[in-house]
């Protein structure tokens, strides 16, 4: 499930790596244990840990950079998209913020105007998708001196979509059980399209460095894996903002 918030500021003002204040933002506003659950527990699988929601980046067609004071400032209309394997979480953030009608982004007090749910996607075959958040994907390596270190992928190298098929299968057990029976993802691939150089995104989140990105991919998987690279996200770090994407067009 997915849904668009349409709000309104007559001038946001938020730091270059906001990512944090968004995911602030829809944890105040669940409710209570809800918030619990997807802070402290998620979806287990084995030792890992899913939240299994994600959002956008703010997308507004006004916005200014300012390089002096490393803030970014959305002027008028913006909009920001939160998909998520359970309706609940969806529910509870809608409910929320029409009851206030407003809500805070840092310092700025947001004037909410719609609560919009996007209807299903259901592809056959395969699709072209937009990233509307870096899609990030890495391994923790040793250095020659033992040390550890993170390297992140390039769409251009086998092991991203090779990572992120590792990783929608560790979801879908954390999600439906380690038990449940999931389609082969033989004949699945994720392709760059139109991705550059441009496309790369650095993104600080609570002192840490992410490494993303955004562009054209096509995408062609199983239902079961499709639908939940839709709604919780393709890749790692999903409930920071990353991994987001759209259907652009159907391919096939």
């Amino acid at each position: 499930m997915r849904i668009s918030l349409q709000f309104y500021a007559k001038e946001l003002s938020l730091p270059i790596h906001y990512n944090h204040i968004l995911q602030a933002f829809i944890y105040h506003n669940l409710d209570e244990a809800l918030a619990h659950f997807y802070h402290e527990e998620g979806f287990r699988y084995l030792k890992r840990r899913f939240k299994l929601f994600t959002f956008s980046r703010l997308l507004a067609k006004e916005r200014l950079f300012e390089p002096k004071t490393h803030t970014i400032i959305f002027k008028g209309k913006v909009c920001l998209k939160i998909g998520a394997v359970d309706s609940r979480l969806l529910e509870s953030l809608a409910i929320h913020l029409v009851k206030k009608g407003h809500f805070r982004l840092g310092d700025n007090i947001c004037e909410l105007e719609a609560v919009e749910v996007e209807m299903p996607i259901c592809p056959k075959g395969s699709v072209l998708v937009r990233a509307l958040s870096p899609i990030t994907t890495y391994s923790t390596l040793k250095t020659p001196e033992g040390k550890k270190k993170t390297y992140y992928y390039t769409p251009f190298e086998k092991e991203f979509s090779e990572k992120l098929f590792e990783n929608l299968k560790r979801k879908a057990r954390a999600y439906l059980g380690a038990e449940a029976k999931l389609p082969e993802l033989n004949g699945a691939y994720i392709r760059p399209v139109r991705v550059s150089k441009r496309n790369e995104a650095i993104v600080n989140f609570k002192g840490f460095w992410i490494k993303g990105w955004t562009g054209l991919y096509e995408v062609n998987l199983p239902r079961p894996y499709f639908e939940l690279a839709y709604d919780a996200g393709l890749g790692a770090k999903n409930s920071q903002g990353f991994g987001m994407i759209e259907v652009v067009r159907k391919t096939m």
